[in-house]
């Protein structure tokens, strides 16, 4: 299969800017402008968390970076790699984190070029390419130079197709575990109602008085190199989310490293909840199979007091999003560059302690939401295989032959 250099066959390839390193302030309304969080599963999402320019910014010293309808915007630093096709007819802007490629008179169809970003040939190309300064990123011309497979147009069509449709299902399928866990955040908040305001008037304690444990781990000496093919689970932050558990990269350590780390040995129902960098303030409950298990230095456990708190209930009032702004605005105190949550602000937080009752009834209720979002999530991973089966096979030229 024929391959080309990307800047050689469209019409513009361009990246935006801060509109404050320019002395320009964002509005309360005018121009909607765009940031790498607004680039989500093929889409832009701009109902929430969007900022705005006014028109003048727009229009003069932000004018390199108009996007209009039809463009391709990559997400070029934090998190790289993540694409949406522009279908919005209006005025929109970016910042440096989003790099706009307009086809023009291409002959490289905007669905096939989305799909070929997440393939492992872009991504592959992406670590080579990439430059790991305070964040992740891309230059433009790193971007240009991105070699990609082009067969004929009709044969990019019908790649795109299949593949859409593909990834159409799997969306789906996370839209419905997304449907889940706003089931159980609103059940949540109507037996509860908020953990802050705390409307019921629930009486309020200190975490450290209704837990019997919170404290976190450390990394066994040697890093990375340490960790084993097997042994004692060591859970890092990029294995806990928000009520989620992430298998993937889960580390083993020996039984001498976790020697070491046996003050924070993981019991059951234990919370996990992260204290620092950027995913700060995740929060789930450990799952049994993972046990025996250490945590690093990344991680806090929070044990309940059984005859106090529920663990489910600790870790849902611990993700709401009331409690989360109150959290991060504590753990980006100070100016540090990592968001990061002390032990001693977490044991001096206040939460809710409804009667036990409530909170074992909530547990319940949960669960049972549980188990048909572990169905979901097993429709998913079968979605994810497919969909990344048929994606490497499409530009291996594999796919329509």
């Amino acid at each position: 299969m024929m391959q080309i250099e990307l800047g050689k066959s469209v019409e513009l390839v361009t990246k935006g800017t801060t509109p404050t390193s320019l002395s320009e302030k964002f509005t309360k309304s005018g121009i909607k402008f765009l940031r790498a969080q607004n680039v989500v599963d093929g889409k832009v999402l701009i109902d929430d968390d969007i900022l705005f320019i006014d028109n003048e910014t727009h229009n003069s010293k932000l004018k390199r970076s108009q996007i209009i309808k039809g463009d391709v915007l990559l997400t070029i630093a934090g998190t790289i790699g993540r694409t949406a096709i522009v279908e919005i007819d209006e005025e929109l802007n970016c910042n440096q984190a989003v790099a706009i490629i307009r086809l023009g008179n291409s002959q490289i169809h905007p669905n096939f070029l989305c799909h070929f970003f997440a393939s492992n040939s872009a991504q592959s190309q992406f670590t080579i390419g990439k430059v790991t300064a305070t964040i992740p990123n891309l230059s433009l011309s790193q971007i240009k130079k991105l070699k990609i497979p082009l067969p004929p147009l009709p044969q990019q069509k019908k790649i795109a197709s299949i593949l859409d449709i593909a990834d159409d299902y799997r969306q789906k399928t996370k839209a419905l575990i997304a449907k889940y866990d706003e089931l159980t955040q609103s059940l949540f908040l109507d037996m509860f109602g908020d953990p802050v305001t705390n409307p019921k008037g629930w009486e309020t304690k200190e975490l450290q008085h209704v837990t019997t444990k919170i404290g976190s781990g450390a990394t066994p000496t040697g890093g990375k190199e340490a960790y084993k093919s097997e042994g004692i689970s060591l859970i890092r932050s990029l294995n806990i989310y928000d009520n989620r558990f992430q298998y993937k990269n889960l580390a083993f350590i020996d039984d001498e490293q976790a020697s070491k780390l046996k003050n924070v040995i993981v019991e059951q129902d234990d919370v996990l909840f992260n204290i620092t960098g950027a995913s700060v303030c995740r929060s789930t409950v450990v799952p049994i199979d993972v046990l025996p298990a250490r945590v690093n230095q990344h991680v806090s456990i929070i044990r309940a007091e059984k005859s106090i708190l529920h663990s489910l209930f600790i870790s849902h009032l611990l993700i709401s999003e009331s409690v989360k702004r109150v959290l991060l605005g504590v753990g980006a105190g100070g100016g540090a560059v990592m968001e990061a949550i002390t032990k001693k602000q977490l044991q001096e937080y206040k939460i809710i302690t409804p009667p036990l009752d409530m909170q074992n009834q909530f547990a319940g209720s949960v669960q049972a939401i549980e188990a048909q979002k572990a169905q979901a999530q097993e429709s998913l991973d079968k979605a994810e295989e497919l969909f990344n089966s048929l994606l490497q096979k499409a530009f291996k030229g594999e796919l329509t032959n």
